[in-house]
């Protein structure tokens, strides 16, 4: 919103102000992962800005982190570049290992959570559901209890059935960490929801199942992708629960980021962190696109 002609000299200098304000306030939030990128491309195997970069040294940058993703593992990482060598990538990188493994997980996750999540929205959102308040409580409690105690209640309790370190075990924990903000997301959209249209489609002789699938869904269709999304950054960002339940083949990209950190400090953690960190902007920006997408179709946001 531009400042208006007839603004005063305080209010010329509120507005000017709070954006400085907002601006040094975003830099203090997004200059310690704006650090790690630049880092990324470090061609000595240190954590810091070595001379060569600070003078904008040529040979100081380099790509070898990056290349280490796909080696870091391999049997002969030094091979030609062949099928031979794709294979070994594949089957043997440490880094690849827990990416797959990160996508496998996050992907079933966002299928349950947003499956599950989305049910719940559309209970919670009538309002004839008694006790409303207490299970919203009780759905979006993984997201208040500190993820310590959550992460060790589930590993006695998955210990107990069997379900540590296994696949299963670990898109059940994150399922329960991503549920919650698919609640969220998508009872925010039914709020705007227009209930009459549910009332025509029976009215004209519509299934419940119809109705729901040609009238419902494409309403809520943006905030379920958005709480979809939500999800699986959470599975794919998530280390606590992780740590608590997997086992070595169960390992994921935070996992190995920390064992890295742990076991073998190298740079190659900051080629994946700036991935990771391209990966969510990706993601978040759909987010965003979805969000005023779902405010026009609702007609809270103008077209």
């Amino acid at each position: 919103m531009a400042l208006p002609s007839y603004a005063g000299p305080g209010e010329r200098i509120w507005y000017y102000s709070f954006r400085v304000v907002c601006g040094a306030i975003f830099l203090f939030l997004i200059l310690p992962v704006l650090i790690v990128v630049p880092l990324s491309f470090n061609a000595e195997p240190y954590f810091t800005f070595t001379s060569g970069m600070l003078s904008f040294d040529a040979d100081a940058f380099s790509l070898r982190w990056y290349a280490d993703i796909f080696k870091n593992g391999m049997s002969a990482p030094n091979d030609a570049f062949s099928w031979a060598w794709i294979s070994d990538s594949w089957s043997n990188a440490q880094w690849v290992h827990s990416t797959k493994n990160s996508f496998f997980i996050a992907i079933w996750v966002t299928i349950l959570a947003t499956s599950l999540g989305t049910l719940a929205a559309l209970g919670l959102s009538q309002s004839e559901l008694p006790f409303r308040g207490a299970l919203m409580g009780i759905l979006i409690s993984p997201m208040i209890v500190p993820l310590i105690i959550t992460a060790a209640g589930m590993y006695f309790f998955y210990s107990d059935v069997g379900l540590a370190q296994t696949y299963i075990g670990v898109i059940l924990a994150h399922t329960a960490l991503g549920t919650p903000f698919v609640v969220i997301t998508v009872t925010a959209t039914m709020i705007g929801f227009d209930r009459s249209l549910i009332r025509a489609g029976a009215n004209l002789g519509a299934q419940p199942h119809t109705v729901f699938f040609k009238v419902i869904m494409p309403l809520i269709l943006p905030g379920v992708i958005s709480g979809g999304l939500f999800a699986f950054i959470t599975s794919f960002d998530e280390v606590v629960a992780v740590l608590f339940l997997s086992g070595f083949e169960q390992r994921t990209i935070p996992r190995q980021m920390w064992s890295g950190i742990r076991e073998q400090i190298s740079p190659t953690i900051l080629a994946v962190a700036t991935i990771l960190v391209c990966i969510s902007i990706v993601l978040l920006s759909t987010v965003e696109i979805l969000r005023r997408r779902s405010e026009k179709m609702r007609g809270i946001r103008p077209v």
